[in-house]
């Protein structure tokens, strides 16, 4: 396995921690009945929890780029030093924007989003390129 897939594979358990996490934080301050309903409509996950959410969120959007990324460069067999460096970089990125988004480090979680941002910009670049 190419070490873009590793780090895809380490980037989506990261998912699954975040996940648990915004549960965790969110356990006994949402309503039980907006939780396990249809959610039609939006209701306030307060403080913590949804930043915890937001987070999640966000993750969700990068995974998927990041994903393009691991795989074209690995079906392709362009994996490289480079793009290995890269996918770590993103992935590092990730796991700082987990606390940078929770407890509210200003610029700090933006930057540290723009990172892996770049990083993966660069490996969708290497591959075409």
């Amino acid at each position: 396995m190419t070490t873009e897939l590793t780090v895809l594979t380490l980037a989506a358990l990261l998912w699954v921690v975040q996940f648990t996490a915004y549960l965790a934080a969110g356990h006994g301050k949402i309503d039980l009945g907006h939780a396990i309903g249809p959610r039609d409509t939006p209701f306030d996950k307060p403080g913590v929890c949804g930043r915890l959410h937001r987070a999640l969120s966000n993750h969700t959007e990068g995974l998927v780029l990041f994903g393009i990324a691991a795989l074209v460069l690995t079906v392709s067999g362009q994996s490289s030093g480079f793009t290995a460096a890269c996918s770590w970089i993103y992935l590092i990125a990730r796991i700082l924007y987990v606390p940078a988004y929770a407890f509210g480090w200003t610029p700090w979680r933006t930057v540290i989003w723009i990172v892996g941002l770049l990083a993966t910009t660069a490996m969708l670049l290497a591959a075409v390129l």
